[in-house]
């Protein structure tokens, strides 16, 4: 199985950092990984040359809280690195963790509606869109008590859900019972064999279910599932359609990265 060699998470001052970097930083941890904090928030206008809303000295402090919550989150580490990647505006913060997402396997990202901290809003779609690399979405609710030990993965047979059900591999626990929802919008046979027979090639038990909607609602259908299930990850393929064509593409993405009570690993 395909090892996990360098993890970035985006940090901020917002009340569920704490709890995404201690997702991260156990990862990292399990992996051998390298482990990269991305701080960045925005808000500091007058780096931009307007009248300032957000002093320096609020973003030193906030900064400085950050670092020291990953300096004593990362102290079993080999190799771990904090980093300020912050800016005057949400579009250019958001730029900069993009562009460091490019070169790590995986990207750690908070859902949006946290409490607290500046981070760009719409950071966790805008990575999911345009970073090229799996992106891991941490819910402000919180974390489960396990990752990947109850992986499900929503399967449509495209080219997304391809990319997810390989990139998810290296976050299942070693004893993880998967379960494999085949979306369909008809009333054909049920989940896919040969995606359950590549997971158990990789030493993982799965078992198929089948979820049939006609496209309205099909999301919550789909997360009201994995709470059934007691999921405790959701793999699924970003900004495709699911075999709906008035499902509007990147549609249910949205409304997942909206809704999600559980971690998600979006591939594309």
């Amino acid at each position: 199985m395909t090892r996990l060699r360098h993890i970035l998470v985006h940090l901020d001052g917002g009340d569920a950092a704490a709890a995404r970097l201690g997702l991260a930083a156990a990862l990292a941890a399990r992996e051998g990984a390298r482990l990269l904090g991305a701080f960045a928030e925005h808000g500091f206008p007058h780096r931009a040359g307007l009248k300032p809303g957000w002093t320096e000295a609020d973003h030193d402090r906030a900064a400085t809280a950050s670092r020291a919550r990953f300096a004593e989150a990362t102290r079993g580490l080999a190799d771990a690195e904090w980093r300020d990647l912050s800016a005057a505006t949400p579009g250019e913060a958001a730029d900069a963790v993009i562009a460091a997402c490019r070169t790590a396997d995986l990207a750690v990202i908070g859902q949006a509606g946290a409490k607290g901290g500046l981070a760009p809003p719409d950071l966790a779609e805008l990575t999911v869109r345009n970073a090229g690399r799996p992106v891991l979405v941490v819910p402000y609710a919180g974390v489960p008590e396990t990752l990947g030990a109850r992986p499900v993965f929503a399967w449509n047979g495209s080219r997304e859900a391809a990319r997810a059900l390989h990139d998810a591999l290296p976050l299942l626990a070693p004893e993880a019972r998967a379960v494999v929802i085949t979306v369909r919008a008809d009333a054909g046979s049920g989940a896919d064999a040969d995606v359950l027979a590549q997971l158990r090639r990789h030493g993982v038990s799965a078992r198929g279910d089948v979820l049939r909607a006609g496209g309205v609602g099909l999301m919550d259908l789909l997360l009201n599932r994995i709470a059934d299930l007691g999921g405790d990850l959701l793999a699924m393929g970003a900004y495709g359609h699911y075999g709906f064509p008035h499902l509007a593409r990147g549609g249910g993405t949205r409304h997942v990265l909206a809704h999600m009570t559980v971690p998600v690993l979006f591939s594309r």
